[in-house]
């Protein structure tokens, strides 16, 4: 089991005029290899429960565990947890400081306390992983597009051999064709490396076709943990609460409506005209 988190609670500003209860009672195993998508509207706390996975915030009360190891043990290494455990945030600017993309990758390896030729090769592996073409390494990363930075963000993470990547909005402003670019990306290194993904969005359609979990958050607590096909079966209370479904979901639903009998909750395009094409076919009908 890879990060358990047992009735989790954080309050910003405790015991100020200004208190906030951003995470309630959170409960959640995370288990190898999986790949989560994690959404929410604004404020819902979906941020301030990924930033308790790596210990970048220090839970209120309750209890966070890691491969079994109580990460708030006074014995229990952050710096090692923040190797294997890696976020990349929703600005790349936040992670990029460096001269040049290779140095900038190169310093999570070199962090972690290996020697200048290991890290170096962390960083070229890491770098020719994640798709950027070698003439870009001896640039300025600020020089870079949007999607670029992105690519680096995640290579300078992937370095250090993370075993949980969480990916915080990693196509935020970027035009489909780049937001596909970097989620296949992703869910190709989760498939050859066996990595556990964290992905958190705001695009319904980008979790109904990349994860195969999905956990919903309001108002600092888990609405719902399931299936993207679970989870979106509840359309009308996602919609209460500021979210929505994928399109396909709604569709669906319209042909259910006008007497076409299509089955299972299909989440996305594949999954739909799959769902479709054997509606006709059980009903002897050609589709033209």
């Amino acid at each position: 089991m890879s990060i358990i988190l047992d009735k989790v609670n954080y309050v910003y500003s405790e015991k100020t005029a200004y208190q906030i209860q951003a995470l309630k009672d959170i409960s959640l195993k995370i288990e190898d290899g999986e790949f989560i998508g994690v959404i929410g509207h604004t404020g819902s706390g979906k941020s301030t429960l990924i930033q308790h996975f790596n210990g970048l915030m220090r839970a209120t009360s309750g209890g966070i565990y890691y491969q079994g190891q109580d990460i708030y043990d006074q014995d229990f290494s952050f710096h090692k947890l923040r190797g294997k455990v890696g976020l990349v945030f929703q600005y790349p600017e936040h992670q990029l400081f460096e001269t040049t993309i290779f140095a900038d990758v190169c310093f999570g390896p070199k962090n972690q306390g290996f020697r200048k030729k290991e890290a170096e090769l962390k960083a070229f592996t890491a770098l020719r992983s994640v798709g950027l073409p070698e003439d870009y390494w001896y640039r300025s990363p600020f020089e870079l597009s949007g999607g670029q930075k992105r690519r680096v963000a995640i290579a300078g993470v992937l370095a250090m051999e993370p075993e949980v990547l969480i990916l915080d909005e990693p196509t935020a402003g970027l035009d489909p064709k780049g937001r596909d670019e970097i989620l296949d990306q992703v869910a190709k290194l989760h498939q050859e490396r066996q990595l556990t993904v964290i992905l958190v969005s705001h695009s319904m359609e980008d979790v109904a076709k990349y994860v195969e979990r999905l956990i919903v958050m309001n108002q600092g607590s888990v609405l719902f943990d399931g299936t993207p096909q679970e989870v979106f079966s509840h359309y009308q209370e996602l919609e209460s609460v500021g979210l929505a479904a994928p399109q396909v979901t709604y569709l669906m639903h319209d042909l259910r409506k006008h007497g076409i009998q299509v089955k299972g909750n299909a989440t996305t395009l594949e999954e739909a005209k799959h769902s479709i094409l054997q509606a006709f076919a059980e009903k002897g009908k050609p589709i033209c």
